[in-house]
């Protein structure tokens, strides 16, 4: 029996234990940070909650016979995924990160690119007073001193600091493009905030902001991880065929 852990709970991770919590001789654990508090679990094995830094994911490793790791975590869990790369070697443990591609600007996108939250707030009050923020719960500190008027989406309630003006709106993707034009006008939005996540779930409302001629702030990904024992792919099929041959199951 070879054991495979799967971090992390995007749609991504998601697929990927589906693809392979079946496959005779593999047992797929996925593991989620526990950040959400009602996440989408994948099917199979689930463990919810960190491991304790680098040494506590390597004892675990360890602890568990793991065969290999794939890293599906979202593309700006860059602690996470800098534990997995550094456990990984200490134990020789195989791992696959698997990142989705970024999203790219067309004809009539508006975009502006930030490396980080500070850099985003820094440049809104020359952008727009009405501000649509949908980088996450946990980054709102940046904002939180500004004079502008704003609507953070998340999953779960912000906890402060948050921007003295704003309203809170819980929801979780997939998002259409029809329901972001909606809300963007319901809320009289003149600027968009957002990361560079990629996919599908959350792109709807980067196609609604083209269309009202919107501009949006960008913040930019985390570098990729590099170095010996490291191997990158950007979907979920060539994931899974990497554990199949990986692990010969």
């Amino acid at each position: 029996m070879s054991t495979l852990l799967v971090l992390g709970g995007t749609g991504e991770a998601r697929r990927v234990a589906g693809a392979l919590v079946t496959t005779p001789g593999l047992r797929v654990v996925s593991s989620l940070a526990g950040r959400v508090k009602a996440p989408s679990l994948p099917p199979g094995e689930v463990r919810i909650g960190g491991f304790g830094g680098t040494a506590g994911l390597a004892q675990w490793l360890r602890d568990n016979r793991v065969d290999a790791v794939v890293d599906a975590t979202h593309p700006f869990a860059a602690r996470i995924t800098a534990h997995a790369v550094r456990a990984c070697a200490t134990t020789a443990t195989p791992l696959l990160v698997l990142s989705r591609p970024g999203w790219t600007a067309g004809p009539g996108d508006l975009w502006h690119w930030v490396r980080t939250p500070t850099e985003a707030a820094e440049l809104l009050p020359d952008l727009g007073r009405r501000v649509f923020l949908t980088t996450g719960r946990q980054d709102l500190a940046a904002f939180a001193d500004l004079d502008l008027w704003f609507l953070v989406r998340a999953v779960d309630p912000p906890e402060p600091p948050v921007p003295r003006h704003a309203e809170v709106l819980l929801a979780r993707g997939p998002f259409t493009v029809d329901g972001e034009r909606d809300l963007l006008e319901q809320h009289r939005i003149d600027v968009l905030v957002t990361k560079d996540s990629g996919g599908i779930m959350t792109a709807a409302k980067l196609m609604a902001a083209r269309d009202a001629r919107i501009p949006v702030v960008v913040q930019r990904r985390p570098p990729l991880p590099t170095g010996p024992g490291v191997e990158l792919v950007a979907t979920v099929e060539d994931t899974v065929a990497w554990v199949r041959d990986r692990l010969e199951v």
